[in-house]
């Protein structure tokens, strides 16, 4: 019998930190590499244009749908799909783990990202009612 469940990399009044290895102090915009947008670059784009739009599933079936080129109309079945496995979370994004952006996801799980020299980012970790987690590390210890 196929799992029906769809998985879901959401997370609702959290901040997610950057991770402790990551070797910047300031946030950065993440550099363009030639013609095809890094998934770095679409992260950013997406959210820093569009703060609190979208929640972390919209992100990530939006740079999975860009890259693989698909279309409007397939893109419905195409995310049913997508979430039917587990996905790795803004967590393991390079936004956190290399550039240094925290990610805020407010109560509708709708995200937006702070610049961990920005005093917005230093508000969100002193920020009790939130959930606090840390960006992955690149790193194994």
């Amino acid at each position: 019998m196929k799992d029906t469940r769809l998985h879901t990399t959401n997370y609702q009044n959290t901040f997610i930190e950057i991770a402790d290895d990551c070797p910047v102090r300031i946030g950065e915009v993440p550099p363009q590499r030639g013609e095809n947008k890094t998934v770095a670059t679409s992260h950013f784009e997406l959210i820093a244009h569009h703060p609190y739009q979208y929640t972390s599933d919209d992100v990530l079936f939006k740079v999975f749908a860009e890259k693989n080129k698909i279309s409007r109309n397939e893109q419905p079945a195409a995310r049913i799909e997508f979430f039917s496995k587990g996905q790795p979370c803004l967590r393991s994004s390079p936004l956190t783990k290399r550039y240094g952006w925290g990610i805020h996801s407010n109560a509708e799980g709708k995200v937006a990202i702070y610049a961990v020299d920005s005093p917005e980012y230093k508000q969100f970790t002193k920020d009790k009612n939130l959930q606090h987690v840390r960006a992955m590390r690149s790193k194994r210890v």
